[in-house]
């Protein structure tokens, strides 16, 4: 993508990396800090041109397309992620793998992935700081707050959409380590109950076990080590629902540590006491095929002091 001023008019010509995409799609990663509102008045009034035509918000571009983008003002992202700040510098060792495709990085717990919900910045926002070159980082998929683990970040388009098919395709395989309440059955592998998202009045999601109405979930499990009072299990998501795991362990009857939504608290009282102060949910290992390589990936997340330290002791504890 090329891209030159003229008296504040900006011209864009599209490369391989925006074929196809949607026209608004395109300018609310382009123009970051533009409200939605403003890029679809853009459009409306005809100050954004492809090839000197007027188009409307559903186009997709084409190869070798000229736009022309009026003047609008930009509000930087930039000015509500501080650089310096310590959470964000640290993000440079949590770097697992990168090259000048996509970023896998070990999302640290208590950072959401993206701004909003009261949030000035998530890891997306702070990674573009780091990464200013790069103008085009877009998340591949999500993790909640309190998870931690493998995230995967595309630094094109064209690498976005071909992950985002292997995660349609579910030829993308994603392990999950959890330490959960009691000790979890070998011969439960699958768990497949539906699942609703519900969104209470305070603005909070809650996801509930609904086989009727509910979207179908599956996760599989397998048990990889057992303590006096609870489990470490592995699980992994064929589905992506919101909050799948941690309502899938809860409905067996096996919450995840500290789970402040769903967990239990007397075992989460239990679990303090090792030194665990967070979310047990961590995903461990990511393997992908690699759409420039052509290469299959497998890459893994060391656990954090807080997990590792966790099963340390529990290990010590065990008779």
């Amino acid at each position: 993508m090329s891209e030159k001023n003229d008296l504040q008019v900006t011209y864009v010509t599209i490369n391989e990396d925006h074929l196809g995409q949607r026209i608004d799609n395109f300018l609310i990663t382009h123009l970051k800090g533009v409200p939605k509102s403003a890029i679809y008045k853009l459009l409306r009034k005809g100050e954004v041109r492809v090839n000197k035509k007027r188009i409307k918000p559903v186009y997709k571009l084409q190869l070798e397309d000229v736009l022309r983008i009026a003047p609008i003002r930009v509000a930087e992202r930039e000015e509500f992620v501080p650089s310096k700040l310590d959470k964000v510098t640290r993000l440079e060792n949590d770097i697992i793998f990168e090259d000048k495709y996509l970023i896998v990085i070990n999302k640290p717990s208590g950072m959401a992935v993206h701004g909003g919900s009261g949030l000035s910045y998530g890891l997306i926002e702070a990674l573009r700081v780091l990464r200013p070159e790069e103008r085009s980082l877009e998340l591949v998929h999500r993790l909640d707050r309190d998870t931690s683990g493998c995230l995967l970040i595309a630094k094109r388009r064209s690498v976005l959409t071909a992950l985002h098919e292997q995660l349609r395709e579910k030829t993308m395989e994603k392990n999950y380590w959890a330490l959960v309440d009691g000790q979890w059955d070998s011969k439960t592998k699958n768990v497949t109950e539906g699942l609703r998202k519900n969104t209470l009045k305070s603005g909070e999601r809650v996801v509930r076990v609904d086989n009727t109405e509910g979207k179908p979930s599956h996760t599989r499990f397998k048990v990889l080590e057992r303590f006096n009072e609870c489990s470490l299990v592995q699980a992994s998501p064929v589905t992506g629902r919101t909050h799948q795991i941690r309502v899938h362990t809860q409905c067996k009857g096996h919450p995840i540590a500290c789970d402040d939504k769903y967990g239990d608290e007397e075992f989460d009282n239990s679990m303090r006491k090792t030194g665990l102060n967070r979310l047990f949910l961590h995903a461990h290992d990511l393997t992908f095929y690699h759409p420039k390589n052509e290469t299959t990936m497998r890459v893994e997340a060391p656990l954090d002091k807080a997990l590792a330290n966790c099963l340390v002791k529990l290990r010590a504890n065990k008779t």
